[in-house]
């Protein structure tokens, strides 16, 4: 049996955002802006999607999502994460608390709900 959190609960927002990838984790930069987190930054979303001409994208700022991982695979449960400075996170006993759902070793994928 296959098993799919994708997209479950997730509700976005539109920012302007030069520099974003989808799937990175972002922060707000400045009104109304996101851009890359550096490592251990807290992160406000991933990013969905990016405009034809990049100058915007869609961040998903709730529900559940995935992100690359470096490092120790982030615990089942509550754990702490934060932004790991190459766009996606790493598991940060002193990070925000997410409760993550699935980890894939393999793949260094980790889901969890923001």
């Amino acid at each position: 049996m296959n098993y799919s959190y994708e997209g479950i609960g997730q509700w976005s927002a539109t920012f302007a955002g030069s520099q974003a990838e989808e799937g990175q984790v972002v922060k707000l930069t400045a009104g109304k802006t996101v851009g890359p987190c550096a490592a251990g930054d807290g992160f406000c979303g991933v990013v969905q999607s990016v405009s034809r001409d990049g100058e915007a994208c869609a961040v998903a700022l709730g529900g559940m999502v995935q992100a690359a991982y470096t490092g120790t695979a982030p615990a089942l449960g509550w754990s702490g994460l934060s932004a790991n400075g190459a766009g996606g996170v790493k598991a940060d006993s002193t990070g925000r608390s997410y409760l993550v759902v699935d980890v894939d070793s393999t793949g260094g994928i980790v889901t969890f709900v923001l």
